[in-house]
């Protein structure tokens, strides 16, 4: 290793996942300035906002490498949606799967939800289990904390939205039921990420604990 080389102590796993993160996220705003999309360079500092959240508390949280890469795939897909067109539909108003005769359900705007804030409410889970009792499983309280995690990461999200309102004009931000389902796909992200952690923890989170 170079020394004086940055986030030297970073586990070998992370290297990648940090690399790549800094390399989409340079790419990413290089193609937002010269397309002059001032809506998603505000979506760029968020993602740097949790990639420095993350950063900062490392040597206290182990965040596993799979959740790393859920993060960064989320990201991806998240800048995407704002850039990418099929025909005249931007991607995130592309609807996947009609399931709604009444509701815009499901576009990709919400899929990228759900998957977004399964991701959070896995980091919430490695945020949270440094105080967890070593050897307990998980029970109903838990589920609770972690699900309202992952629905408060999903509630910022929408205020920063409305932020984004107020500063560009033009921005493709929804309306009121668009607010609501996004919520209602993070609900269900959560969720699902709270069964994941349920159905995992004796194999991958007591494990990671003991070599901690």
């Amino acid at each position: 290793m170079i020394p004086g080389m940055p986030f030297k102590d970073l586990e070998p796993g992370q290297r990648p996942v940090l690399a790549s993160a800094l390399l989409l996220l340079l790419g990413f705003t290089v193609y937002y300035v010269l397309r002059g999309n001032r809506e998603f360079m505000i979506y760029i500092g968020v993602i740097v906002g949790y990639l420095a959240l993350i950063l900062a508390t490392r040597r206290r949280v182990h965040y596993p490498i799979d959740v790393l890469w859920g993060f960064l795939i989320w990201a991806v897909l998240h800048m995407l949606g704002g850039s990418v067109y099929i025909g005249q539909t931007r991607l995130y108003e592309l609807m996947l799967l009609p399931l709604s005769a009444s509701l815009p359900i499901l576009r990709y705007d919400q899929a990228v939800h759900i998957f977004g804030f399964a991701v959070t409410t896995l980091l919430a889970v490695a945020l949270l289990r440094p105080y967890l009792a070593a050897g307990r499983r998980p029970g109903r309280d838990l589920a609770l904390v972690v699900v309202m995690a992952g629905l408060g990461f999903g509630a910022l999200n929408e205020i920063i939205e409305y932020g984004v309102t107020l500063v560009v004009s033009d921005s493709g931000v929804g309306d009121y039921q668009n607010t609501s389902l996004d919520l209602v796909a993070d609900l269900v992200g959560a969720l699902a990420a709270w069964l994941w952690v349920r159905r995992r923890w004796p194999v991958d989170w007591e494990k990671d604990r003991a070599e901690d």
